[in-house]
């Protein structure tokens, strides 16, 4: 079934103006302008975030709907399908942020304006382990693009939990994928977008 809407979630210090949600924004607005597109800014706090998305794709066919998500937001994707049993599409996704991110309680920045700050703070770990999804329910509604030249997360944890979807294990590579543009065909081919 083609997707009717669809959902974009950013990464972590990350925001609506990233290069890669600019760019899906872009094909989206330019080539499917029938499909409703979100891609909100997340909150630092990870319950308020999934509360925000709950909220926001409460009245959306979860059978016609679909998630991308990159680093935090492939980790927030995966709990958004998991619990509306719908289409994702990864991008480096976080597997494990409440580890991860343990690392950064404190001040912070956005890579895409660094004068606009936040505050991660120290329960927001246990917010991150308390959404933990848990095993993958439908694999096979799964795309996951990651690449082996990730600087920030291991490659090879992101292709073990996402073990059964279609993963395309890319050499090279960065966090930030930076050929997205080369990877966007199978994104919309696999969303049925084509």
């Amino acid at each position: 079934m083609p997707i009717t809407h669809l959902l974009y979630l950013h990464g972590f210090r990350s925001s609506p103006q990233s290069v890669k949600a600019q760019k899906m924004a872009a094909v989206m607005a330019n080539r499917y302008p029938t499909v409703h597109w979100w891609c909100p800014q997340l909150p630092p706090s990870p319950q308020d975030a999934m509360a925000m998305l709950e909220k926001g794709v409460a009245d959306w066919p979860a059978a016609s709907m679909a998630v991308i998500g990159s680093s935090l937001g492939g980790f927030y994707a995966t709990t958004v399908a998991e619990r509306h049993g719908c289409k994702a599409v990864l991008l480096n996704p976080a597997v494990d942020p409440a580890r991860d991110l343990a690392h950064y309680i404190g001040e912070q920045t956005t890579w895409q304006n660094p004068d606009e700050h936040f505050f991660f703070e120290a329960h927001f770990v246990d917010e991150l382990r308390a959404l933990q999804p848990g095993p993958l329910k439908s694999p096979q509604h799964y795309l996951a693009l990651i690449a082996k030249g990730d600087e920030v997360l291991d490659w090879r944890e992101m292709a073990v939990r996402y073990a059964g979807a279609q993963l395309r294990l890319l050499e090279g590579g960065d966090h930030a994928l930076s050929d997205f543009d080369v990877h966007l065909p199978a994104i919309l081919n696999f969303l049925d977008l084509t």
